[in-house]
């Protein structure tokens, strides 16, 4: 999509059209939508100069992303504009929400902050609506253009403005409250290597350190060891799937060296926070005890794994690992958590399927969850080769102890209510 398309878009009548196209019927029947709309002279009359299946093509790609921005952004998704690359990097909703209560509830929101990268203006959008004052910078003039729509269309303009801009030429101190979100993604699709991302990671961990007060984003999976020790470290995950890292600096980084973040979506209330529960790390907890299996199997959310805090999570219940080299810890006692998930064990035996499949089929299990960790077994070969039919659930745990593979057949507990 082009800027002259998108702008066109941006009118009066432009808005008029794209409000008119039903999102079910565009994704159903695509071919006789577009033709529809070749056939409208409305939509020929958004920008003579243009092209008309440019134009067409415009408005149903916005149709899709506010289809699929629903999924991050609940119904405003239906008023806010998109670019296919910015809404797949953009912060969902309810993390962006988080970040942004975090930073408003400290001293440094009565400084000018500037968030640089801002893409279509997700973290833009919900600081503002925390009222922070913050300009956005992007390099790209079409995302620009989509972010200063997206200020408009929930009216933040008071709050919020965006300009095209390189960070790379951004002073240090020029936004004593600053936020960043290096672009991970280049000509050959995702980046990896944070030494690759724009800005450079070096660059952006400099203008970091150098403001009063500062969140950088980053991939789930960053290095530990990249990490400034400048830093505060968290992991956020929701609804068990670990979505980023962020990095606080400054009168932000107060409180542990790292964390774990775990947020719920309520199903039909992603404009509200989510529920939110957080592990931190503990100087005072050495290394978790390995032991064998107890009663109760806890599995830790992807935002305790990766954070390295299982030892912190097993503490928690006096629990004690498998094996030191698997994130699987074993309990007396069951405790709900939005940090786990826990699971009655019935019986741990070294790997047999034989074995397995006269166990499920004794239990009369017929729904099967298989989860694994340390395994290298085919869960999906294994889902046939146990041809479990009776009308129970039970969950399938495989891992390894030492070398050795082992399984775990557990019945699940009732999930926490509240968190």
């Amino acid at each position: 999509m082009r800027l002259p398309a998108f702008s066109a878009l941006l009118t009066d009548a432009g808005r008029e059209i794209i409000a008119g196209v039903d999102p079910s019927e565009a994704a159903r029947n695509p071919l006789a939508t577009a033709s529809h709309l070749r056939e409208d002279p409305a939509v020929a009359a958004l920008s003579p100069e243009l092209p008309v299946s440019e134009l067409v093509n415009a408005v149903m790609t916005q149709v899709g992303l506010r289809e699929r921005g629903r999924a991050k952004f609940g119904e405003r998704a239906r008023g806010m504009f998109f670019t296919p690359d910015g809404l797949e990097q953009s912060t969902r909703g309810s993390v962006a929400a988080y970040r942004a209560a975090r930073i408003a509830a400290t001293s440094a929101v009565s400084l000018d902050a500037g968030d640089l990268c801002c893409g279509i203006g997700a973290d833009l959008l919900a600081l503002a609506e925390r009222g922070v004052r913050v300009e956005g910078v992007d390099a790209d003039p079409l995302t620009v253009a989509v972010a200063r729509a997206n200020i408009e269309a929930l009216g933040l303009e008071s709050y919020a403005r965006v300009r095209e801009g390189d960070v790379n030429d951004v002073t240090p101190g020029a936004y004593p409250l600053l936020f960043c979100d290096p672009a991970r993604r280049g000509g050959r699709g995702r980046v990896f290597d944070p030494a690759a991302y724009s800005p450079s990671w070096d660059v952006a961990t400099d203008l970091a350190e150098r403001a009063e007060a500062a969140c950088l984003k980053a991939a789930p999976g960053i290095p530990h060891e990249v990490l400034s020790p400048a830093a505060s470290a968290e992991w956020i995950s929701v609804d068990g799937e670990l979505k980023e890292t962020a990095l606080w600096f400054g009168a932000l980084a107060g409180g542990p060296s790292r964390r774990a973040t775990v947020l719920h979506e309520r199903p039909g209330l992603l404009e509200r926070e989510g529920a939110i529960a957080h592990l931190d790390s503990d100087p005072d907890v050495g290394p978790a005890p390995v032991d064998a299996p107890r009663r109760y199997l806890y599995d830790p959310d992807p935002a305790v794994v990766r954070s390295h805090l299982v030892a912190e999570a097993a503490a928690r219940v006096d629990g004690a690992l498998l094996d030191e080299r698997i994130a699987y810890f074993t309990s007396e006692r069951a405790e709900a958590s939005a940090l786990w998930r826990v699971l009655e064990i019935v019986e741990f035996a070294p790997f047999s399927l034989k074995r397995l499949r006269s166990s499920i089929r004794s239990h009369k299990a017929g729904t099967i969850t298989i989860k694994k960790r340390g395994s290298a077994v085919d869960t999906e070969k294994l889902r046939r080769d146990l041809r479990a039919s009776g009308p129970e659930s039970m969950t399938v745990v495989l891992t390894r102890i030492g070398e050795k593979p082992f399984y775990l057949l557990c019945r699940r507990i009732p999930a926490p209510q509240a968190i």
